[in-house]
């Protein structure tokens, strides 16, 4: 199960695999992708600029998407301007070939014999004053979210029943797609209590986790992963 990713926020990033015109990084579980403002916290842009300053002037200093601070695994970073807007639209689905793959523990079984399955709900607008996202079965197309998964494996053997799936995200992502699309399914992952799950921890300090990993990339054909975490 999660371990508290303040421990993993004080490891930096690693290259997982490199490209003439892009690189995969891990991003550590606890760790901001992009730098916040008039803040000092630990991102993978601030990693980048003090790791390749010959690329700082490029846009988020060449970031293609973000993973929440809570979520670990695979970010793309393009290596320059031209490349980063090409992957932009390719991660957005409005061109090009790129597939996004992820780890979910999620709360409780599925039915007998369900091994996968698939969701395409509308996440708009966030509830007022929560960082929590609406989800509903129908919205304009450009809140539309889909996301199709497989069951790995399912564990209750002295712990809280939860069930590991493989989740891809397809087309353009929306913000927290799966945590909230999984939520709206009856299934939350597991330590996200914005979205219903129970809380993790003990009686001197809480967890604070969610079990979500971006386990792969796959860009024009090229198949990056980056190892799961413990909970996996």
């Amino acid at each position: 199960m999660p371990t508290d990713p303040h421990a993993e926020s004080l490891l930096l990033p690693t290259v997982l695999h490199d490209e003439p015109h892009w690189f995969v990084v891990n991003k550590p579980a606890g760790m901001h992708t992009v730098a916040q403002p008039n803040n000092d916290a630990p991102s993978v842009e601030a990693w980048l600029r003090a790791t390749r300053p010959d690329r700082a002037d490029i846009e988020e200093c060449g970031l293609v998407h973000r993973l929440d601070l809570d979520t670990s695994g695979c970010v793309l970073v393009a290596k320059s301007a031209k490349a980063r807007v090409w992957l932009r639209d390719a991660f957005s689905g409005r061109g090009g070939d790129i597939r996004k793959m992820y780890l979910a523990r999620v709360e409780g079984f599925f039915a007998e014999r369900v091994i996968a399955g698939a969701f395409t709900l509308s996440f708009s607008s966030r509830h007022k004053g929560s960082a929590k996202v609406s989800v509903g079965p129908r919205g304009e197309p450009e809140t539309i979210g889909r996301c199709r998964w497989n069951v790995k494996s399912s564990s209750g053997a002295g712990e809280p029943a939860s069930t590991l799936l493989e989740v891809e995200l397809l087309g353009p992502g929306r913000r927290h797609q799966i945590r909230a699309g999984m939520a709206h399914e009856g299934h939350p992952l597991v330590g996200d209590t914005l979205y219903g799950a129970r809380a993790l921890g003990t009686d001197i300090a809480p967890i604070r986790a969610i079990c979500l990993h971006a386990w792969r990339v796959e860009v024009e054909g090229i198949q990056v992963e980056c190892p799961p975490p413990a909970w996996a």
